[in-house]
This record gives structure tokens, sequence and C-alpha cells, in this order.
């Protein structure tokens, strides 16, 4: 290898001295005036000045083809034609070590006004990336913005790690609810027509990060009588059609019993049928045969084939959601209703994202969602439930306590308008106004809902969960001043419509052509609450609206 200065006389054909930069006593070589100059120039001095031209690109060339790029040309104020020079390349190392100090700049520095915009750590606001998906925070406290089903939203300050549960809880308490049980929070995409409840151990705050910040995603506070009702009925939930057995350890058991498996989370079943799919980027749905295990969702690509070859994985659970789709037919052209999705959890919520799969009926559909959130979740949902179901007997216990059983005939009419307290209504007349208006207290229950549609009712009731005994009274749109009992059983809703009739000069209200008579509706909801009656089921849940 030769040396420096022997390189320099090789390609200037000449030896000389080389001057030396008295700031960073750097050695400064000369070549002809032939060589490019590629370097940004560095202020020496002495007889060496400094002298910038062109811009700072390399490579930008004039229209007249002159070379525009930044050089460095060091003149000597002795000579009018000084040589040019270049100076040997000096290899920087971009690795610093933690104890060095970066180099000063000379511009003062500027306090950041807004810091706080800058640590989403200690902020309630969630940044997002440069994808459009937040970062869950590490701690701190944060806003949640949760909606009721009247379009009214109720902004909460929680905790990094508060819960689903926890925020229900919150709300129950700010909105006054009856109780606390069976309350959810609803992810909600109305955009794509997804849906899906949280469940009561996901954190929320972990939950919005995962949104984009220009989307119309938020959270809807309302019940939810289905989450754990497959423990309570699991036949209903999940058809012996549905259910095989996937290894040597479960053969020759019965359905039932590998249903019980199933909820005890122990030898998971396997949950097969077919299913109508597409691929977003496809119109056309197809139907094919799909099966459920704890390692995930598969497809076969002949028929209902189980063999390994013609096995082809869909999905991996652990990193999945599932949601339910509304409107699908419109948005989607789905070949029914019974439409539900999965994507990826830890991504933004995209269209590119989500596999659509349609099923033939509620019952097929229920299966599947209900068993996704099994073999996800495995014995997590089984201490959701437990929990609930603690909160759910001390709260029973407690309105048991402040039940109190009266007759009808030691009711008397009753004014408590005056300030000196109540007062017995002793006019006949006076009393027969006060039970008329006090007949009329039936239309402040919450499981009133007016003059909703058939429609609407059974929408309200397939949100808030397809549970036997789940109801709700309306008006009826096609027979004046008659009513109906809207009820939900099997996954289905039933529809009993309520007519008016007189008897001995008194108005009352029949379900079954005056055999069984009530005096108002709000008698006939307590008497069913008990009493089967005609209808298949009693009166269990109330289909409730609350306003935030």
């Amino acid at each position: 290898m030769t040396s420096e200065n022997g390189l320099l006389d090789h390609l200037s054909g000449e030896r000389m001295a080389p001057p030396t930069c008295k700031r960073c006593k750097a050695v400064v070589t000369t070549v002809g005036e032939a060589s490019l100059m590629t370097e940004n120039a560095m202020e020496v001095e002495g007889p060496w000045r400094e002298v910038f031209e062109g811009t700072d690109r390399q490579g930008d060339r004039s229209t007249d083809g002159q070379d525009n790029s930044s050089s460095l040309d060091l003149t000597s104020p002795d000579s009018d034609t000084p040589p040019l020079c270049k100076s040997l390349p000096v290899n920087i190392n971009h690795h610093r070590s933690k104890g060095e100090e970066t180099q000063a700049t000379s511009l003062p520095s500027i306090p950041n006004p807004f810091p706080e915009l800058c640590s989403p750590a200690h902020s309630p606001v969630l940044i997002g990336s440069p994808l459009g998906q937040g970062l869950p925070p590490s701690g701190g406290t944060h806003v949640v913005k949760v909606f009721g089903e009247d379009s009214h939203s109720r902004s909460l300050r929680v905790s990094a790690g508060a819960t689903a549960r926890d925020v229900c809880h919150m709300l129950v308490q700010t909105a006054h609810c009856a109780d606390q049980e069976s309350w959810a929070l609803i992810e909600l995409h109305p955009a794509l027509g997804l849906e899906r409840c949280l469940e009561d151990h996901e954190t929320v705050v972990e939950v919005q990060a995962t949104w984009p910040l220009e989307g119309d995603n938020k959270l809807l506070f309302r019940k939810n009588y289905a989450k754990y009702e497959f423990f309570k009925k699991p036949v209903l939930f999940f058809p012996e059609h549905m259910i095989s057995d996937s290894s040597d350890v479960t053969k020759g058991m019965t359905s039932s019993e590998l249903i019980q498996n199933l909820l005890n989370s122990g030898s998971c079943p396997e949950i097969q049928g077919f299913l109508h799919v597409r691929e977003l980027s496809r119109k056309p749905w197809k139907r094919v045969c799909f099966f459920l295990r704890r390692s995930g969702l598969y497809c076969s690509t002949k028929g209902s084939s189980k063999e390994p070859r013609h096995l082809q994985c869909v999905a991996d659970l652990e990193d999945l959601n599932i949601y339910t789709v509304t409107n699908s037919r419109k948005l989607y052209g789905a070949p029914s209703d019974f439409t539900f999705c999965i994507k990826p959890s830890k991504n933004r919520v995209r269209s590119r994202d989500m596999k659509l799969l349609c099923a033939e009926n509620e019952q097929i559909r229920t299966c599947w969602t209900t068993a996704f959130r099994l073999f996800k979740y495995g014995k997590q949902l089984q201490c959701n439930y437990h929990l609930s179901q603690s909160t759910r007997k001390q709260e029973g216990m407690l309105r048991q306590g402040a039940k109190r059983c009266v007759s009808e005939a030691s009711l008397v009419a009753m004014d408590f308008s005056g300030k000196a307290g109540g007062r017995v209504i002793e006019n006949p007349r006076e009393a027969q106004s006060a039970e008329q208006e006090e007949g009329q207290t039936w239309r402040t229950q919450a499981w009133f809902h007016g003059g909703v549609s058939r429609r609407e009712a059974q929408a309200l009731i397939e949100e808030q969960g397809l549970v036997d005994g789940m109801f709700l009274i309306r008006e009826s749109q096609q027979h004046a001043k008659c009513f109906v009992l809207s009820l939900c059983y099997k996954l289905k809703t039933k529809h009993y419509l309520v007519i008016p009739c007189d008897e001995g000069g008194r108005k009352y209200y029949t379900m079954d052509d005056g055999v069984t008579l009530f005096i108002d509706l709000l008698q006939l909801v307590e008497f069913h609450q008990i009493n089967r009656g005609i209808l298949p089921v009693c009166l269990k849940h109330p289909c409730v609206r609350v306003a935030l």
C-alpha cells in the first residue's frame, strides 16, 4: 500500500508540502483542476479560506451542463491561481457511546410548549403510529368515551389497566341502572358493519389503541344477557351435528359429554360445518367446510375431508377477534343475515384484513362465535362467569329483602301532593281518577318501548342477546289501542297480541281471549314473570335502553 504522500505524487505529478488546518489539525492535500469536488468545505485559518458554491445536494446540474454540486475551493491570497485540493476521505463513526455528548449547536434551545403531547404514556390522548395504529400506554389515567343507545355519550377517566367490567360498573353507578350484571361494552365499527362484545377481562385502553384515529369506531354501553348463557344451556348453543371428536381421548363420548369438556376447557371437541365464505377481493360467495380446533381454524379443499393433505389453515385463534356483521346483505351481498367475520386482533380494523363467513341460521352462527370465544380464552371465561354469578346472587338477596308482598285488598287511594303528607282519598270519583293515572305508570317501565316497529323490536332483542325470556312490550302498529309482547325463545323472537277488553264496566287486558284478565300491563308482566301462562317461557330479562 502506497503512502499518503506517494498517492498524491502519483495523482498530481509533483510533490508539495501539505498545508495544515489550524482548527482541526487535518492535513489538506491538492490534486489537479480536473478533480471533482464533492465534499462540503471546512473553514481554515491562515493563507487558506473557504468558498461555498452550488447546492448541498450532490449530483445536481444546471441546464448548461455545468456541475452544481457543493464543492470546496481552498484559495490562497498570496497566489492568483492556487491549485485545487481534495481532502482524503475520513471515516465517521455513527455509533456514539452513552457518555458522549452530541455536538452543541449555535442555535438557542426552544422549550416544548406541549410536552404532554410527546409522551403518550403520560397523556390521556392516544397518539397513533404511522400506520394509524395507537400504542397501548403503560400507565396514568386516560379518557374513555362511551355512547348510550340514545346516541348520547359520557366520558370517563379510567386507569390504563381498567377492564370492560370496571368501566361497566362505573357506568352503572353514574346512570343509576337497576343492576350491575348483564351490562357490556360493545365495540362498533359502523362503516364496516362490525360489532362485538368485549370480554369482561379485556383492557379498554388497549382495545381503543388498535383503532385508526380517523375512523368512526366507538364503544356502546348496553345489555347483553347472552354473554354466559351457553354455560347454562350448552345444548342450545352447540347442536349435535356440529360437535365431533378430534382426538383419541374423546372418541366414544356423547355430544353432551363433549360439550361439557368444552365448557370445562379440558379436552376440546371439534366444531365442524359448512359456511359460505367470501374474500373481499372477490364478489361471489363459496360454500366451504370448516373445522375449528384448539390449534386454529381450518378449511377443507375437498368437500368435508379431514385428511391432513386436504386441510388448509385459515387463521390462528390467538391473534383473532370475532365480530358479528350487521346489514350484511346490503354491505357485502351475503346469502343470509347470519354473517360474522374474523380479523387479526392486533391490527387496526381494515376491510382487507377481514374474512367474512356466513351461516344458514342464527343457531349455527351462535355456535361458531361461542366456540371461538371458548377456544381462545378457555378458563378465563369460566372465571368471568363465576364472578358475575356471585355478584348476581348478592344483588338478588338484597332485592328479595327489600321486596314486600301486599295484597290488592289492602290497597287504598292516597294523595301525596300536599305538604302535610299523604291523605286517604275518600271521594270515589277522585279515587277512580287517581287509579287511572296510576294505571299509566307502566309506560315508564324499562320494558315498554312505545311505538317501535316489529323489525326494530327484533333488532333490539337480537342486540341484547337471544336469551330465553327476554321481552319487551310495544304499541301495535296494525291494531288500534292494542299492544304487542315480543318474547325471545330458542334464539327466535315471538310476538303476542295484547287486547283491551271491558268486563263489568272496567277495562282489562288479555292475551288469551279473556280467560286471564289484567288491570294493566304492569300486572300482566308481573304475573308472567312468575307464571308461564300461554307463553312458552316466563318473562325473565327486560329489554332495556339506558340514557347516559
